[in-house]
């Protein structure tokens, strides 16, 4: 059973960044494509950002575009999504999900393109709170 652990949220204001981690445990990390998503109170879920297994692919959504990168440590079975010039809008609990990655990232992107937010796998959420 693959499990996946955020760290990193708490609060912080308008204007400074955090680093939020997800913790994938097993050994098979680096063959999955990987992404970030967040849902703020009363609103659907979004999608912030993907990474291909090898971290070669990146892909963002326009809500964080320019403000955020999204990487991954393999060998620590990691992923990262730095958020900086953080903005109230962003107050949202955000999720780690892993995809199995069989078909590609590509494949992934689509799904996520047409509002398909289908993971194999999900973290149970880590809370930003971005104040004024």
């Amino acid at each position: 059973q693959v499990q996946l652990v955020e760290s990193g949220g708490g609060l912080v204001q308008a204007g400074g960044s955090l680093r939020l981690s997800c913790a994938a445990s097993g050994r098979t990390f680096s063959t999955n494509n990987m992404a970030w998503f967040r849902q703020a109170p009363g609103k659907e879920r979004e999608f912030v950002a993907a990474i291909s297994w090898s971290g070669g692919v990146t892909y963002y959504g326009d809500s964080v575009k320019g403000r955020s990168t999204i990487s991954r440590d393999n060998a620590k079975n990691t992923v990262y999504l730095q958020m900086n010039n953080l903005k109230p809008e962003d107050t949202a609990v955000y999720y780690c999900g892993l995809d199995w990655g069989a078909q590609g990232i590509g494949v992934m992107i689509a799904r996520v393109r047409r509002g398909d937010y289908g993971m194999d796998y999900w973290g149970k959420g880590s809370l930003v709170t971005v104040s004024s």
